[in-house]
């Protein structure tokens, strides 16, 4: 919020920060943007005055000439601090929570009235059983609310809304949870959706809910500004909690990421969950195995889990007044960067090529090579298993792993074992090879190993030309072999024949069993859409630069012309 604030305005931000001194404050600062991958230059530093306090303290911890000054000096203030543990009681958290809060509004009500902006939170609906969380519905029961975190953030917004009813302009921001940012990835190691996130991926179950109410932090962090920077938002409250996911949404997500999970309820679950960080502990999980093992940390999930999906209609008008990015569901694609991320770090685990493939078919190549520069008339032949970890694997690297062997009397009597092979899909994506006429479509390259131990490799190339052949092109690949560290000594084509296009690449193709039927179509239906539009993108690039070539509008200086 605090970047979003400098970049889509132009105020200058006075930042309350936990520290003994302004040197210490101002590297605690520092510190934080660098850790989550924002920046910390001096176009940022001219802009923010650190003021070394403590939210909990009477006037901020600040002193009374700089708190007089600020009461006058202020245009707007933003509460976003919080104490954020669900395993801490009301009276534990309470000071930074509720007093902290009050202290703010003290703040915003004292010398000339300014108007509170208040990150409140989705856990003041956090009541097992409520059915409806809009934006104007009632909150929870407070005696109902069983976690301390909950308790403090509705002790917050309702104390803020007396003071609303009182005059001062209190507007009530409430996040649900909040994922990494869908470009940087960067993410919160002690956020509890950071933790099921890595669960879910690293143990491949997921509890049973109903809905998750979560949106990227970016996403938040940008329409919580827009309201802070828009006068006639104030006043009012919103749910940032963009579009909720179903269980059925997370479990496709995660299946087209090449991740197969199980559905359990609740208790089974946590039960599996518990046994799997006590059998492989991950340090930076620890806090989940805390979570979990609370009674009052439990009931905090259940009510999360159980909970129906917030309604946020005066978010999405306000979104679309501002011209903002609209609410969006927080899927694989939002979650990618973060993922990788998490991965990283050592707290999920991605799809990898040793696992059960998530869809594979054959591929069978006929044809002949010979010595380079030499007719290619010795018969060589491939069958191939071309297979994905993950759709996760296709969009990141455009890559598709290869099994299978290489029959080619040329190279060995007996067939060759591919020991590593990888296909890449439109490798230059539309540069054309030398700036010819040729662009590449399909990239192979193969660890191949003779029945004596001999290794060798085969490096092959589907191209694209501004000819009519298209079908044969997509069948047709160039190929070099040669010996382990030495030069090709073996060139020719091999191509698909026609009859086993389509019965091995289009009918032939299997998808990992234990999906469901639906999610098995679903596979299908998107690698052949993807594969497709690659394709055609593909086979366009060559006639779109014939084209460009042949309408190039440059005239030729004429010779008067080029005397001048």
């Amino acid at each position: 919020m605090l970047l979003d604030l400098l970049r889509h305005s132009d105020a200058h931000v006075y930042c309350l920060v936990r520290a003994a001194d302004e040197e210490a404050a101002l590297g605690r600062l520092g510190e934080a943007l660098k850790r989550y991958e924002l920046p910390w230059s001096s176009e940022v530093r001219r802009r923010v005055t650190v003021l070394p306090g403590d939210i909990r303290r009477p006037h901020l911890g600040l002193s009374d000439e700089r708190w007089t000054r600020l009461t006058h000096e202020l245009d707007s203030v933003v509460g976003v601090a919080a104490a954020v543990d669900f395993l801490r009681g009301y009276q534990s958290l309470r000071q930074s929570n509720v007093v902290g809060s009050l202290t703010l509004a003290e703040l915003a009500a004292t010398g000339r009235p300014k108007p509170l902006h208040h990150i409140s939170s989705i856990a003041v609906f956090n009541e097992v059983g409520i059915t409806a969380m809009g934006e104007d519905d009632p909150l929870a029961h407070v005696d109902r609310l069983v976690a301390g975190y909950d308790q403090t953030k509705w002790a917050a917004e309702v104390a803020l809304r007396r003071a609303r009813d009182h005059g001062l302009i209190v507007t009530a921001l409430r996040p649900g949870g909040i994922g990494g940012h869908t470009r940087t990835g960067a993410y919160n190691p002690q956020d509890l959706s950071s933790g099921l996130l890595s669960a879910f991926g690293r143990f491949r179950t997921v509890p049973a809910f109903s809905h998750l109410n979560a949106a990227p932090v970016d996403w938040v962090s940008r329409v919580a500004v827009g309201v802070v920077c828009e006068p006639d938002a104030w006043g009012y409250d919103y749910n940032l909690t963009g579009v909720p996911n179903t269980l059925d949404d997370v479990v496709r997500d995660m299946a087209l990421g090449g991740m197969h999970v199980r559905v359990q309820d609740w208790d089974e679950w946590r039960t599996h969950a518990l046994a799997r960080l006590e059998a492989e502990p991950v340090p930076e999980l620890a806090f989940l195995t805390r979570v979990l093992q609370s009674p009052t940390a439990l009931r905090l999930c259940e009510a999360t889990l159980k909970g129906p999906a917030a309604a946020a209609e005066r978010t999405a008008a306000l979104v679309e007044a501002l011209g903002l990015r609209p609410a969006a569901r927080y899927d694989a694609q939002a979650q990618l960067r973060t993922f990788e991320r998490l991965a990283q770090d050592g707290l999920a685990r991605l799809p990898h090529k040793d696992d059960q493939p998530y869809l594979w078919f054959s591929e069978t190549t006929e044809g002949g090579v010979g010595p380079v520069g030499a007719p290619a008339d010795t018969p060589c032949s491939m069958a191939l298993t071309l297979s994905l970890a993950s759709m996760y694997q296709l969009v990141k690297e455009r890559r598709v792993d290869v099994t299978g062997e290489l029959t080619c009397a040329a190279v060995h009597p007996e067939p060759l074992v591919v020991e590593h092979g990888d296909l890449w899909i439109r490798p230059e994506e539309g540069i054309p090879q030398r700036h010819g006429m040729r662009h590449r479509l399909l990239s192979y390259r193969l660890a191949l190993r003779d029945a004596e131990g001999g290794r060798w490799w085969l490096e092959g190339h589907k191209y694209a030309r501004a000819r009519r052949d298209v079908w044969r092109q997509t069948r047709a690949l160039t190929v070099e072999i040669g010996r382990e560290g030495a030069p090709a000594a073996l060139a020719g084509e091999l191509v698909v024949p026609a009859d086993s296009y389509l019965r091995d690449q289009v009918d032939g193709i299997k998808v990992d069993p234990r999906l469901t039927s639906q999610e098995k179509r679903a596979a299908k239906l998107t690698w052949l859409a993807w594969f497709g539009l690659e394709m055609g993108r593909g086979l366009l690039g060559p006639f779109a630069r014939a084209a460009a070539d042949l309408l190039d509008l440059r005239r030729t200086t004429t010779p008067s012309e080029h005397h001048r």
